[in-house]
């Protein structure tokens, strides 16, 4: 008999709502994520397919059924109205929502990138979270030295103002030890981006881009993951939230500030990409943010140039030519 089940996925457990070909519920039960028991259990059930938000906890539970070979859709949470809009909002009622959802082919669906890129994305979020644990630390250190009444002069993370550290507050030095050893591996994990990254030639095409290295072609591509899943620049540009928004009311059209929907990894990436572009001489980009800013002021041009650029970016990955400036 076949069946379809919708999960509600938590950290620790998941809530399985099952049904039948019918439309019955034939079991909802509550289980713990741990692979011996969501093993057994749907080893046991054989479903057609099984259905989970793309929530918080999605992908380890995820991984598990894929790897036992079952068909797996992951629901997009904020398109699954459904769920989001109902008055009683339960484990059990979002389970077999998606449940039903998935058995009417209504249900819609999240991109889930290969196993490859989900690794990638794994490299470079963990160089972007020590590096915000270090500028963390770094600002723990600064604020203790305006506490000691110490006026730093010139880098308070040198060899000179080390010394001078190891004879104050605990705090300052337990905030400059934390800040040595995520430096430390910072530089690790930016070694092994960089091997990363000289073998992949996407990567290689887009460090073509001034102002493009390593990380930031590696941090593209992972949050992009399958270009050819964009129909147009466009498209890609409203996926990273560099598009303006639309407001239409009768005949008056009026475009306001950019969407921010999306990715906004991507979005930031490419901001953080174009300010690198503005300092590795001229080119077309560079005469575009020029001339815009001096219209529109600095921060508006920036956003415009990144968005041109994920064009280029595009049109680089769909025909694998370098860029032209």
């Amino acid at each position: 008999m076949p069946l379809w089940v919708g999960l509600d996925v938590h950290k620790q457990s998941c809530h399985a709502t099952v049904l039948d070909e019918r439309g019955e519920v034939v079991l909802q039960k509550r289980v713990p994520n741990e692979p011996e028991v969501l093993e057994e259990l749907f080893g046991e059930l054989k479903p057609e397919a099984v259905a989970m938000e793309a929530t918080y906890a999605w992908e380890p539970v995820y991984e598990l059924l894929e790897r036992m070979g079952l068909e797996v859709h992951l629901a997009h949470p904020t398109k699954t109205r459904v769920i989001a809009d109902a008055r009683l909002k339960t484990d059990v009622r979002d389970s077999e929502a998606l449940a039903r959802l998935l058995q009417l082919n209504w249900l819609p669906e999240a991109y889930v990138p290969p196993r490859e890129v989900r690794e990638l994305r794994r490299l470079v979020r963990l160089r972007a979270y020590l590096v915000r644990k270090r500028t963390s630390a770094a600002n723990r250190l600064r604020a203790e030295l305006v506490r000691l009444g110490l006026k730093a002069v010139g880098n308070p993370f040198s060899r000179e103002w080390r010394e001078v550290l190891k004879g104050t507050s605990r705090t300052a030095r337990e905030a400059l030890e934390l800040y040595e050893f995520l430096t430390l591996r910072i530089r690790r994990l930016e070694a092994e981006i960089e091997r990363e990254a000289s073998g992949n030639p996407q990567a290689r095409l887009l460090m073509t881009i001034p102002g493009v290295g390593a990380y930031s072609a590696l941090t593209i591509l992972a949050e992009i993951g399958d270009i050819s899943r964009f129909r147009s620049p466009e498209h890609l540009c409203a996926y990273a939230g560099l598009v303006p928004s639309l407001h239409q009311s009768g005949s008056t059209v009026r475009l306001g500030p950019i969407t921010k929907e999306g990715s906004r990894r991507l979005r930031w990436i490419l901001i953080q990409c174009a300010w690198m572009h503005l300092y590795h001489g001229e080119s077309r980009l560079t005469e575009f943010f020029w001339r815009l800013a001096r219209r529109k002021g600095r921060k508006r041009a920036i956003v415009a140039m990144a968005r041109k650029l994920l064009v280029a970016v595009y049109w680089m990955l769909v025909r694998g030519e370098p860029f032209k400036g």
